[in-house]
Order: structure tokens, then sequence, then C-alpha cells
């Protein structure tokens, strides 16, 4: 279980890809010294198991679901991914419960400055367009965000300067994908409402 508080963003430096699987190493100097092998760490909102450690990189390995279903499929070289280690039992839950379980992967509309703060706008799947609420949560690359505006085939959230200086969003570009993990919560409500009408 995670926030979307991002801890600190890391750096591509490997991404092996073989026919059911994949290799990704990730170079995060900040964590990378306290992570145990075994430990549950969020690449890009992925929920991801580390595998190799060493002072300066982090490796996980990737299922073809990952692949298919997230952007890390496309990941470049040298690319930033946003890193979140697993919540503590103890520790504050500052942003909303994201599971690191990526629902699909979507592409940036527009991430424009609109004074000091920046609009950014996602297309949005039809398949999961019934679990987007306007001042809803979600997961964007792991961040949490509150949706601010919803339209027929899109959303957009309002990103505050602190969120662009610490999280990979400062590289991104409209046309890049990134993943998508709506609101447990909502997944839950349909699930029981689907069961009682039956």
């Amino acid at each position: 279980m995670f926030t979307g508080l991002v801890e600190t963003t890391g750096e591509i430096v490997a991404l092996e890809i073989k026919s059911d699987r994949a290799r990704l190493t990730v170079r995060a100097p900040a964590i990378a010294p306290e992570v145990q092998i075994g430990d549950s760490i969020a690449v890009n909102g992925c929920c991801l198991t580390a595998v190799e450690r060493n002072a300066e990189t982090i490796s996980f390995d990737l299922l073809r679901e990952t692949l298919d279903r997230t952007s890390l499929h496309g990941a470049r070289l040298r690319s930033l991914v946003n890193l979140e280690r697993a919540l503590a039992a103890h520790a504050r839950l500052g942003g909303h419960f994201v599971q690191g379980h990526v629902d699909c992967a979507s592409e940036i509309l527009a991430l424009e400055p609109r004074g000091a703060d920046h609009r950014l706008e996602i297309a949005l799947p039809r398949d999961f367009a019934q679990y987007v609420a306007f001042k809803g949560s979600i997961a964007i690359d792991g961040i949490s965000l509150t949706i601010a505006e919803v339209r027929d085939a899109s959303f957009a959230v309002w990103l505050i300067p602190h969120t662009i200086a610490v999280t990979n969003l400062r590289t991104r570009r409209a046309g890049d994908r990134v993943n998508l993990e709506f609101d447990l919560l909502a997944k839950y409500v349909e699930r029981i409402l689907a069961a009682r009408g039956a």
C-alpha cells in the first residue's frame, strides 16, 4: 500500500525486455542504500519488487501484464520515474490509498502553465470513466492528485509548483503516456452495487 506522495525520482539506466518479462534498473541513490531485497516500491505508480540493489541502483522484474498495462513498456533510458516506498504502519497517510495496481496508461493531452501552477489534462478511456468524479482522488504516475475537471473523454488536475519540482511531471509533455490508478473505494462501491443489483 502506498500514499501517492512521491519520495524521490529515479533515472532509468537499463530496461531489458524479453518475450514474457523484463528487468528494469533505476538509478536512485536517495533511497537505494535503505532498500532491502523483496521491498515493494511504486515505480511510476506500479508496485514492483526490488530483486537487486547496490548503493546507487535498484532492479525490478516486470511481468508481461505490467508491460502490457503500463507505460513502462515504452520507457526510455535516462527518463525519470517517480519512486515511493511502501507505507509504514506508523506513518501518516497524506495522500490517498494507492495500491500500486495500475489500471491503464493514457495520453497527456495538455500540460500547460497557468500562473504559478500547471493544468494537466489526460485522455479518459471509456472503460474507466465511471471511476472519475469531480474532486475525487486519482494516482497519475503514482502521484496522488485531485480531479478538478471531468469531460466526456478527458479529465484534468491542477499541479502546484512543488509537485512539478519533485516529480517526473517536470519532464512530461503532451503526447506522453502516464499510468493511471483509479480510486479503490470507487471500484468496491461498483462491485457491491452490481452484486446487489443481481
